[in-house]
């Protein structure tokens, strides 16, 4: 059993640090950075998962973008720690967010991703949609939150602003 709760400023670090020991080292290197790049996470959709202990076992995050003149949502990173991969949460963790991103009114989420992971939630290939390089185009995938929400959505990834 997992509690799930929305990131706050004292998880930063520690969310961080999942990460460091989650991803290979230059992760910051990667495009997806640049869109984050002084641009807060989305409040109330970036989420941690504490074990019974309190310890941190997963997290994502969700950040503001525009594909041409739409808003979205990427997402990413979502990580779990080591000792709970296969439990399930990662699955937790990405449908319980999706669906407070529903509720919350955001109709469509964009990732770079493995399709064969991502297909399970919904995603789907993005054409059209152009991440900064180097970002393989088979790797940006969607998911609509509201019918149609993809439709005539193409474009430049940028920052929020």
């Amino acid at each position: 059993m997992f509690d799930l709760r929305p990131e706050t400023a004292e998880d930063w670090w520690e969310v961080e640090a999942l990460y460091d020991l989650c991803f290979a080292p230059g992760r910051e290197a990667l495009s997806s950075y640049r869109l984050r790049d002084g641009v807060a996470p989305v409040a109330g959709l970036s989420l941690v998962a504490r074990d019974h202990g309190g310890i941190l076992a997963g997290a994502i995050r969700f950040w503001p973008v525009r594909v041409g003149r739409a808003e979205a949502l990427l997402l990413g990173p979502v990580a779990v720690h080591p000792t709970h991969q296969g439990e399930g949460l990662g699955r937790l963790l990405i449908q319980d967010s999706l669906e407070r991103a529903r509720e919350k009114g955001w109709e469509r989420v964009m990732l770079v991703g493995d399709a064969p992971y991502y297909g399970r939630f919904g995603f789907e290939r993005l054409s059209g949609v152009e991440m900064p390089p180097p970002t393989n185009p088979e790797r940006v995938l969607g998911l609509e939150l509201r019918p149609g929400a993809w439709d005539h959505v193409t474009g430049k990834v940028t920052r929020h602003a």
